[in-house]
């Protein structure tokens, strides 16, 4: 099952809108907090553990993590008051592995030239850099679900590296795909 967030479900999704839209400009940085993390919970509950309990392998475009990175650093909200709160909003889930596709600020604001934009894209650069700077913390803390994936190289070698990770898998997920 493949899914996204913000969204990935009906409520999720509403949830989603209100998030990126820029008319939204003026949301405090809790109140974003709290909307990601419902929206999350949400997600969990009607999507991802019905998915797990089938037996079935779930891809998240972005997920708790995010939130450490966007509203943890980017906002200042504290890693910490993030983590409880996605605690609360997994019940005890957690992703067996992540790849974290590690992207400087300034490319990543060049790739944006060319689409349209959201609230959260529209930010600061210093925002972007403190989100980037969460990302590279997680990516050196250690955890072994962690995998840095360099997004500054071609599609092809950054799904060949990704590939190459899922290979090393003890259960053997390949066999899925």
């Amino acid at each position: 099952m493949v899914l996204r967030e913000p969204g990935g479900s009906d409520i999720g999704e509403r949830i989603r809108n209100i998030l990126l839209d820029s008319a939204s400009d003026a949301m405090c940085a809790e109140t974003e907090l709290l909307l990601m993390v419902a929206s999350r919970a949400q997600l969990v509950r009607e999507k991802i553990e019905p998915a797990l309990e089938a037996g079935m392998i779930v891809l998240c475009d972005r997920f708790a993590d995010a939130s450490v990175a966007y509203q943890g650093f980017g906002r200042n909200l504290g890693e910490k008051k993030v983590s409880e709160l996605n605690e609360f909003a997994l019940g005890g889930r957690e992703p067996d592995l992540t790849f974290l596709c590690m992207l400087s600020p300034e490319q990543g604001q060049a790739r944006l030239k060319d689409r349209a934009t959201d609230r959260l894209d529209d930010e600061s650069a210093d925002f972007h850099q403190r989100v980037f700077e969460g990302y590279q913390c997680m990516a050196g803390s250690g955890k072994r679900r962690f995998k840095v994936i360099d997004a500054s190289a071609t599609p092809d070698a950054m799904l060949a590296e990704t590939l190459g990770h899922l290979k090393r898998l003890e259960h053997g997920v390949l066999k899925y795909l």
